[in-house]
């Protein structure tokens, strides 16, 4: 794969997952939505504004840049940092309650264990790891460790971890897939299952084979989810992907009809869809609108080069 392919991907997934949560944004909680609202709302919105989902995904590359790789401590704090500039950017209770604890000097992978008695599994620690995704998109093994110590800082449930090292994992996939040739999507899914270790994620993805061949929105919504838990939001983005491959706005689209946790399925959708097709395949209409794209852009440029390093 040519080295301006490759930054395309990289431009793509990120830009791509401003572009899912920001039009996903105005339908969070809806119960259905229609394709002709999606399109309206985008269309009278002179900027497309993003939630937390991008805002950590920011983040996340912010960090990612500065110390040519993971960093557990200067990545909560960059979080902290942009929370404390943005934080009307539509954050939970949990993180700013973390961010306030690690401010006062406790320790970045120690503080989220005790949120919700185990740590959090919702889907806040998938939403952002597009740069992560693309970053070690040829290392694996990297990859998860990194997407582990990522989600710890915030989301330190098991299945919060593993939600994000699927989303991750399937970023990765499609980094290296040349966009051009014939999708396998059944060996996609078996690369996923043999990633992932949870047998809640294995029996999702088992259960979208199935979905693919008869399609239906509301089976989905039931088998796969459309909820803030990392379990019932990261397999339906896949399945999302999945059901348009070869368009990032039909896959987008779909993923924002199913309602629920609309700006973090599209995010994550976006994030793989952008991933797959690259920056071109996103379409003007939404890149050209979305808020802060000249910096997303930067970011995503910058992270296409740097040698990755545990740090």
């Amino acid at each position: 794969m040519n080295e301006q392919v490759l930054k395309s991907k990289f431009l793509g997934a990120l830009v791509g997952t401003g572009v899912g949560d920001s039009l996903g944004a105005p339908f969070e909680g809806c119960r259905e939505v229609k394709l002709e609202e999606i399109e309206a709302i985008a269309e009278r919105q002179e900027v497309l504004t993003y939630t937390d989902d991008t805002h950590m995904m920011i983040g996340v590359a912010e960090s990612l840049i500065r110390n040519r790789g993971f960093d557990g401590e200067d990545m909560a704090h960059t979080f902290i940092k942009n929370y404390e500039l943005e934080p009307f950017r539509g954050y939970g209770p949990g993180p700013p309650r973390i961010f306030r604890l690690i401010r006062a000097g406790a320790a970045w992978d120690e503080v989220a264990q005790g949120l919700y008695h185990s740590g959090s599994y919702g889907n806040g620690s998938a939403m952002r790891i597009a740069p992560i995704g693309v970053f070690y998109h040829d290392n694996p093994a990297m990859l998860r460790e990194v997407a582990y110590k990522s989600s710890q800082i915030t989301h330190a449930h098991q299945l919060g971890k593993e939600g994000a090292a699927l989303q991750a994992y399937a970023i990765a996939l499609v980094t290296n897939l040349e966009p051009g040739l014939a999708f396998d999507r059944g060996d996609f899914l078996a690369k996923l299952l043999s990633y992932v270790t949870d047998g809640v994620y294995q029996e999702k993805l088992n259960r979208i084979e199935a979905l693919l061949s008869q399609p239906d929105g509301g089976r989905v919504i039931i088998e796969l989810g459309n909820g803030i838990e990392a379990f019932n939001s990261v397999p339906t983005a896949i399945y999302c992907f999945l059901s348009q491959p070869h368009s990032f706005a039909q896959a987008i689209l779909y993923a924002i009809r199913l309602g629920g946790d609309t700006d973090t399925i599209g995010a994550m959708t976006g994030a793989i869809s952008g991933a797959y097709l690259g920056f071109e395949s996103i379409p003007s209409r939404w890149k050209n609108k979305l808020e802060n794209r000249l910096y997303i852009k930067e970011l995503a440029k910058k992270l296409s080069h740097p040698t990755p390093t545990m740090g």
